[in-house]
């Protein structure tokens, strides 16, 4: 029996590591954490510098048990969790949770190969208490915020009784991106400007047409970089310059030949490759990182786990030296020496530790082709982008030759231009897909050109776009905001909470999102600056980097959020300056509800007047959804089912003539309508209930339920011969209503 042992955090990452260490050492899996801040209660003495009180997660013990079983008579203990905070806090607590003795050490290794395994166990390490104590900070400020603002929003915002509403130092900012710029869209307005294209040819080679775009006129642009600008903003314009066009005579006065380079992209860090399996893969974050994270942990190669990239939560593009000869020798064999490039490094992301390599492959003669056959389809995919993104970042750039053809006439200048690969460089591995080449036929400088049509195109100015996973993972990158690992379980959190909903892959906010926003700008500022978190992400980096003291941070951190959740608290409802009420004359409170934010009457308490004037303040941002017919008659009356959209933005079935009937049935998560329920002509069987039975649909089946429920909760099972003809009927008058 082996007296030394190894805690990695995933099982799947134990049979990688025996493949590489055999029967030396015991190798053993945390699954993950095993301590944490307790569900219930703060769990954090703020009077006692913010001291936080663990707990085994319950879910944990019995596995921690386990593992104190397993270690019983092991000299030498290895923790070998994740190379980050979050790696060095598991391994921190399985000290705590396990008593192990002085003697544990720590492994760090970026990609699970036998070589940088063995090197690792040749120079183990003592726990950084720096990773430790800045993990613990972000912990603990994360529980600060969201478990004290949280229940404000249960009481603040009403009707949330029942509703996951929640607030987080992160999350709330990431939502108010979107939302900010769902407002952006709603309030832009279209301008509408021109274009005018040539089709031209050499007076003595009418055959060969090609075309010009109009640039300039008397030397000013038609159409700047701000579309607002435009020369011509509407048709008459845009025909005014068309009739001058048609008198001017052409010619070519400049044929300029260049050869601009276009440089490959650095390796995938978190982001960014986060941003490319969104875009050409249409991966979610965390279905990514979950993918990265088996090709990281290995998969089995041969009858062999094998590590096939290296640790996906990274923020540096450096490349180990190993990594960077194997991949020249590489290309160099494929390509030719000519292709071999200086390496691309990139931009450093703001607040980079680049305390790890880029994700790149371990090795670089694994191609996707070859593990293909290993791999699931989504593992191969991931694996392939990670793979070309990595070969083509230490490649050559590639070379174009572009021709630019000048053409006066009289006070306008048009311009056309050819583009075509001269030398491929690193588009031999990363084809460019939207790349396509433009041709010119021969011509010379000095021409004549024959005018053979102008055509005038109208554009619109266009607002800005909303946020995909792609686009969102880069503007929180770009202010600072979270870190490579907290950027899937955002996006993850906002979805949950049902705060946004996708359209086309885009991040729209719903009115309950919007609502949250709003209440949460007002009454926390400081929370939901996009500076003030990006800062605090800075401090907590210093704390890593033994530049700030953990309890300071949150000390001076606490002293303006205490102050704002007292007022938050005690503020009453914010009047509406100069609006009154139209149905009473009474003053209008801005108020906040699971359904949005409104304008309310003071009145509405007043039990003399009553007064429920109510006025929606999200109309102009987010229109109410118009219902939609579905074709089916409500099983409960004589109304039609509509397709509606509830205030926190999951769609359901509703009847038209609520709210006298209260009939629903939930819409899946898939987007597809569940099982319709089908009325019968069967009286409910319970004594002094006049109701009539419906055939339902649950998770455990079908069944027939009284149409009266919930008053009355009568039930029994269909029979097949009563399952046959309902659902007989029902499919009928389906078929007949279309």
């Amino acid at each position: 029996m082996s007296n030394k042992a190894i805690i990695v955090e995933s099982p799947t990452k134990t049979r990688t590591l025996g493949r590489i260490l055999g029967d030396e050492y015991k190798l053993l899996s945390s699954k993950g954490h095993v301590r944490d801040l307790p569900q219930d209660g703060l769990a954090v003495d703020i009077e006692q510098d913010f001291a936080p009180t663990y707990e085994i997660i319950p879910r944990q013990r019995k596995l921690v048990n386990e593992l104190q079983k397993d270690l019983d008579g092991v000299d030498v203990v290895y923790l070998a969790s994740d190379p980050d905070r979050e790696g060095e806090a598991i391994a921190w607590h399985l000290i705590h949770a396990l008593n192990l003795p002085n003697n544990v050490k720590r492994l760090e290794f970026h990609e699970i190969t036998k070589e940088a395994v063995s090197a690792a166990l040749e120079h183990p390490r003592d726990i950084d208490n720096n990773l430790v104590d800045a993990q613990q900070a972000r912990r603990i400020l994360d529980r600060l915020v969201g478990y004290q603002i949280s229940p404000l929003l249960w009481r603040k915002i009403s009707g949330s009784s029942g509703t996951a509403l929640s607030a987080g130092r992160v999350q709330s900012v990431a939502l108010r991106l979107i939302c900010d710029r769902e407002r952006e869209i709603a309030a832009f307005a279209p301008q509408e400007y021109w274009s005018i294209t040539a089709t031209l040819s050499p007076q003595d080679q009418q055959e060969a047409t090609f075309e010009a775009e109009v640039k300039f006129r008397d030397d000013e642009q038609l159409i700047p970089d701000d579309r607002e600008q435009a020369l011509l903003r509407n048709e008459k314009q845009a025909q005014a310059f068309v009739e001058e066009l048609q008198e001017q005579q052409y010619h070519i006065a400049k044929i300029t030949h260049t050869y601009p380079k276009r440089k490959p992209s650095a390796p995938f860090i978190t982001s960014t490759l986060q941003r490319a399996a969104a875009g050409a893969l249409h991966f979610p974050a965390r279905k990514t990182m979950q993918i990265a994270q088996q090709l990281y942990e290995g998969v089995e190669i041969s009858g062999e786990a094998t590590g096939l990239i290296t640790y996906m939560r990274t923020d540096s593009t450096r490349v180990a030296a190993s990594a960077q000869q194997q991949v020249r020798k590489y290309i160099e064999q494929r390509w030719g020496e000519e292709y071999v490039g200086a390496g691309r490094r990139g931009k450093k992301a703001k607040g980079a530790q680049e305390g790890h390599e880029c994700i790149r492959p371990t090795s670089v003669l694994r191609e996707p082709k070859e593990m293909a056959s290993y791999l699931t389809k989504d593992q191969a995919k991931l694996y392939e982008l990670i793979w070309r993104q990595f070969v083509a970042s230490q490649m050559k750039p590639a070379v174009y030759h572009r021709v630019t053809v000048d053409i006066p006439a009289g006070p306008y200048a048009l311009r056309a231009i050819a583009s075509r690969v001269k030398f491929p460089g690193f588009l031999a591995v990363q084809p460019d897909k939207k790349g396509e080449e433009t041709t010119l036929p021969p011509l010379e400088e000095g021409q004549e050109l024959s005018l053979l049509e102008l055509m005038p195109e109208q554009h619109f100015t266009q607002p800005p776009p909303r946020y995909n996973e792609g686009s969102l993972v880069a503007a929180l990158e770009e202010s600072g905001i979270g870190r490579p690992s907290t950027y899937a379980p955002i996006i993850e959190t906002l979805r949950r909470r049902r705060y946004v909903r996708m359209d086309k892959r885009m991040f729209v906010p719903t009115r309950l999102g919007m609502t949250v926003t709003d209440w949460l700008l007002e009454r926390f500022p400081g929370i939901m600056d996009v500076e003030f978190t990006a800062h605090i992400e800075e401090e907590l980096d210093k704390v890593e980097q033994a530049q700030q003291n953990w309890v300071a941070l949150l000390r001076e951190f606490y002293q303006g959020f205490e102050a704002q959740l007292q007022q938050a608290k005690d503020a009453p409802h914010k009047l509406l300056e100069g609006q009154k009420c139209p149905k009473c004359g009474g003053q209008l409170y801005e108020r906040f509800s699971v359904r949005g934010k409104f304008a309310g009457c003071e009145n509405y308490f007043d039990e003399s007047i009553k007064c429920d004037y109510t006025q929606d303040l999200l109309e102009d941002v987010l229109p109410r959804s118009e219902s939609e017919e579905i074709g089916e008659e409500c099983p409960e009356c004589d109304g039609q089912l509509l397709k509606r959209t509830s205030g926190s933005g999951s769609e359901f079935i509703g009847c038209s003539n609520y709210p006298k009937c209260k009939y629903t049935r939930n819409i899946g998560h898939d987007g597809k309508q569940k099982k319709q329920a089908v009325k019968t002509d069967m009286p409910c069987e319970k004594e002094d209930c006049n109701g009539h039975l419906v055939l339902r649909h649950g998770r455990r089946g079908s069944f027939l339920g009284c149409s009266n429920f919930p008053r009355c909760r009568f039930t029994r099972n269909a029979t097949d011969d009563e399952l046959k003809r309902l659902q007989t009927e029902a499919s009928d008058s389906t078929q007949g209503s279309e």
